[in-house]
């Protein structure tokens, strides 16, 4: 099922499913900023194709580049462009989640860590929430925390290692304190099963 040449065209930000639940919206705002600061937006849409599936219902579903095509919605871009990866419209709904979803496609976890049914999806990328963890894994790695993975989500797991060490409180109010502790974390024997560890800094 998979299309060895990319297919490249544009469609509605709108029109774009989501495969995952929630992004970090503080690197939503940063990709904001970034966004405005650029002299070249056609130059820059045209280089930053959005990986898609072409799915259930002859509708697109993102499978990743969530962060930049909520950021982009926000800022009022109409279309984006996009590569479709792979042509699943002949599979039914429950074989084409449960395709997606083997395949690593699918991350159906809510801004508590829950599991939830796809079902339950955002339909759009203007409903995705937001998960102060993953912002704070996604710092985490800008700074060296971890090394960048082609681990299908491997921020999610690295948010998620995060939430049960560091207080929800902490994140919102101290940040950088929150980062530093997320530092520490990354760099201890506690995370060497996670996608990208670095090892601990010898002393």
């Amino acid at each position: 099922m998979t299309i060895r040449e990319p297919r490249l065209s544009t469609v509605a930000i709108d029109a774009l499913r989501p495969t995952q639940w929630t992004v970090g919206m503080r690197e939503v705002r940063e990709k904001r900023r970034h966004w405005r600061s650029v002299d070249n937006p056609g130059e820059f849409l045209g280089s930053h194709l959005i990986p898609v599936l072409h799915g259930y219902k002859e509708r697109y579903y993102l499978i990743d580049h969530h962060h930049l095509a909520r950021a982009l919605h926000d800022e009022g871009v109409a279309e984006i462009a996009i590569t479709v990866v792979a042509d699943l419209r002949r599979l039914g709904k429950r074989e084409f989640w449960t395709f997606l979803d083997n395949r690593g496609w699918l991350h159906p976890y809510d801004a508590a860590g829950r599991r939830r049914d796809w079902a339950d999806l955002p339909r759009r990328v203007a409903e995705l929430e937001d998960d102060p963890y993953r912002s704070l894994a996604g710092q985490l790695r800008r700074i060296g925390g971890f090394a960048k993975d082609t681990t299908p989500f491997s921020e999610f797991l690295w948010a998620d290692f995060l939430r049960r060490r560091i207080g929800r409180r902490q994140i919102d109010t101290r940040f950088s304190a929150a980062l530093a502790q997320s530092l520490e974390l990354a760099r201890s024997e506690a995370a060497s099963y996670l996608p990208g560890w670095c090892g601990p800094v010898a002393r």
